[in-house]
């Protein structure tokens, strides 16, 4: 498959009964365009016992992106907001200087037994923006654009594509895709960024005349059309991408930035109580002490 990179996950747990695919960073590719992480969530059948919390823990220098096919999560964040994720919605939060955010089962379904699957992905914010305020933005999914195209459907969930544009506000150049294919299909995906990839969470697929397996990222030849084809089950898949990174960033723990001191300061200040809480909440990750070395 000359040019095409496939990357394969590795499982991790982020909470007790809460297992994802971490994709990014990976050894043969650590970002593409702006996103330095992409997390795969599920599909994850919940009994009544588990709830799945993720305790308030910090961010700096990011933007978190997250994307459910599934089930719903409660976000709270420590400059106050509060948004239940619904499949097909979009939240972005910009970390910036600093924040502190949770994700939790939504009060509505406690005790009872849930189907979670989604992604999140991480956005390195420019160098100069690294610094900037914290911020978060929610799009409902009836005001995702959406492209209707011969044997394709394609949500618009940030950036621009075929002359749409989501009304997500990003700081850089960034495309996420949301890209429903039919049936024995096969569908050029143009190129639409300097740097793109494809994940498809449960469908196999062809990408140029390839097969690809389910939960397999491959990312894109820089500047050349893609054909994708699908087999008799149809397939879901996400396109990311968006211009290089002007510099490259470190990542440790929950932390990215340009700067390995910043990393170090942030990961002093959350063992020491110094973010911002999340207002109503008390129960946090314990943070692990800095060690000078990537994740």
């Amino acid at each position: 498959m000359t040019g095409l990179l496939k990357i394969q996950g590795r499982l991790s747990e982020i909470a007790p009964g809460m297992q994802v695919r971490r994709v990014l960073p990976a050894v043969s590719k650590r970002a593409v365009g702006p996103f330095v992480f992409f997390d795969h969530m599920g599909p994850i059948a919940l009994g009544p016992g588990v709830n799945g919390d993720v305790d308030g823990h910090p961010h700096i220098g990011l933007a978190t992106l997250t994307y459910l096919f599934e089930g719903s999560l409660l976000h709270r964040d420590s400059i106050g907001s509060q948004q239940v994720i619904a499949p097909g919605a979009v939240n972005w939060m910009v970390a910036g200087s600093g924040v502190v955010h949770s994700e939790r089962n939504p009060g509505e379904e406690a005790g009872n037994s849930r189907r979670i699957h989604g992604l999140q992905l991480w956005v390195a914010l420019p160098p100069e923006k690294e610094e900037m305020p914290p911020s978060f933005q929610h799009v409902g999914a009836g005001d995702v654009p959406i492209v209707r195209l011969p044997g394709a459907e394609l949500r618009v969930l940030v950036g621009e594509a075929f002359g749409l544009v989501s009304p997500v506000a990003t700081l850089t150049p960034t495309l996420y895709l949301d890209v429903q294919l039919s049936p024995d299909t096969t569908w050029s995906l143009p190129a639409l960024a300097p740097e793109m990839a494809l994940y498809c969470p449960e469908h196999s697929l062809e990408v140029n005349g390839q097969e690809v397996e389910p939960c397999a990222m491959v990312v894109l030849t820089e500047g050349a059309t893609t054909a994708v084809s699908t087999r008799s089950e149809g397939a879901r898949f996400v396109v990311i991408g968006g211009a290089p990174l002007e510099r490259p960033v470190h990542m440790w723990w929950n932390y990215v930035s340009t700067s390995k001191d910043r990393i170090a300061a942030a990961a002093k200040r959350w063992n020491q109580g110094g973010f911002a809480p999340i207002p109503g909440e008390s129960t946090r990750v314990e943070g692990p002490k800095w060690i000078d070395r990537e994740a």
